[in-house]
């Protein structure tokens, strides 16, 4: 590969890692003259790859969506990570994504060095899935990819939102950060007409459309998304405490139930309070059993009544099966 080929793929590289790049910053990354990387845009243009320059002193480029998809330059942590990605959308919240995904592997998959093609494997190989599909409702993957773009360009977005009582708002908003909450996706978005933050569930938004008006980035009243969005919920509905005795050490509940250390206090090296809250007892209920532990019910009452009318189903499930047979 020819020194200008080599420097017009890193170019192309560079382009698709962020939104816009003024001269000097490419020139810099680089190693070159801020003349040569015009020279080398005007490359990829015959190339007919869509790069768009904007005016001023210093000027900037950007990649813009054009006919043909370019070509994807991934490093090996990069491509490795997509792979197993891919592998695992199946199992995830947004509506339609596991036959893209198939087909999408099938491609890198097809172009994967032997040797990153061992490392998938490898990791593929060594790992195991707990669960099916995700619980909660479906998400359009266009509604994310507008959301994330948005987060990404600090671009304001306008769309329908409907509530938990189905009236529907119109909002305009300054998207933060997406959060996936396992079952769940929520954005975290600045309210313009409330003037303040609020968390909306993705699958309740409809119409994300962007205007083209950019916000200066503002600060979250939390540590992160994640935090803020764990806060929005404990407040916006009810938490039930619960109680387990649950036969495990604190480090192997902690691990796999998934709880902060906090909430676990440690009878012995075999035995451990498990104290949490839930919003959805049922929810709970089916984790606490998938764990393959096991526990005792402390409170409330309703967990055990509901444990209970759960292992009924099950019981019912398996005499039907055996009666069949």
């Amino acid at each position: 590969m020819t020194e200008t080929a080599a420097r017009l793929l890193q170019l192309l590289s560079l382009l698709q890692t962020r939104r816009e790049w003024t001269g000097p910053e490419l020139a810099e990354r680089l190693g070159v003259t801020v003349r040569t990387v015009r020279r080398d845009i005007e490359r990829l243009r015959e190339l007919e790859y869509p790069v768009h320059a904007s005016l001023g002193s210093i000027g900037g480029y950007r990649l813009e969506a054009g006919t043909a998809l370019p070509p994807l330059l991934l490093d090996d942590e990069e491509a490795v990570a997509i792979t197993l990605g891919l592998r695992n959308a199946a199992l995830g919240a947004v509506e339609g994504i596991d036959e893209s995904s198939a087909r999408a592997l099938v491609k890198l998959q097809q172009v994967l060095p032997a040797r990153l093609r061992r490392r998938v494997e490898a990791v593929r190989s060594a790992t195991v899935s707990l669960g099916g599909p995700a619980a909660g409702p479906m998400v359009e993957p266009e509604t994310l990819v507008v959301l994330a773009a948005a987060c990404r360009d600090h671009e304001r977005v306008r769309f329908h939102y409907r509530d938990k009582g189905d009236t529907e708002t119109r909002r305009l908003t300054e998207p933060h950060s997406l959060v996936s909450a396992g079952r769940r996706w929520y954005l975290v978005a600045w309210d313009i007409d409330r003037i303040d933050w609020r968390t909306f569930r993705v699958d309740r938004i409809e119409v994300p459309q962007a205007i083209g008006i950019r916000s200066t980035p503002r600060q979250l009243p939390a540590e992160d998304a994640a935090a803020f969005v764990t806060r929005s919920l404990a407040h916006s509905r009810p938490l039930r405490r619960v109680v387990f005795l649950v036969h495990a050490s604190a480090p192997q509940l902690i691990e796999t139930f998934r709880v902060r250390p906090e909430e676990i206090e440690p009878i012995d090296d075999k035995t451990c309070l498990l104290r949490t809250s839930a919003d959805a007892l049922e929810w709970t209920a089916v984790r606490i059993a998938h764990l393959g532990l096991e526990f005792e019910v402390r409170e409330p009452p309703e967990m055990a009544e509901m444990l209970a009318d759960l292992g009924a189903k099950f019981l019912r499930a398996a005499g039907a099966s055996r009666t069949r047979k």
